[in-house]
């Protein structure tokens, strides 16, 4: 659970060009691998000044890189799909 800073829960919305084909009412957000449905709905609501009906969350698993010979893997982190109530809208510029 995390506590505290709405900002630290929702780290920054995702802007490609999957989310963006999505319905007018969907959004894609990076948050914080701690954070539940309910926490990134407040904060939603708190930072974009909107009514979120529902979010779905799911966790992406990191990939594996080589640079020359050195092995890594990229970390894990969190998605959110967050759907919008009808009429509301965040102001992407």
């Amino acid at each position: 659970m995390v506590k505290g800073n709405q900002f630290q829960v929702v780290k920054y919305m995702i802007r490609t060009e999957k989310s963006t084909a999505m319905p007018e009412n969907k959004y894609v957000f990076c948050v914080d691998k701690r954070a539940n449905k309910i926490e990134i709905k407040d904060a939603v609501e708190y930072i974009y000044r909107v009514k979120v009906s529902s979010v779905n969350t799911f966790i992406v698993h990191g990939k594996m890189r080589r640079v020359r010979y050195v092995a890594g893997k990229t970390p894990d982190w969190k998605k959110a799909v967050v759907t919008l109530e009808k009429g509301q809208k965040i102001n992407v510029t």
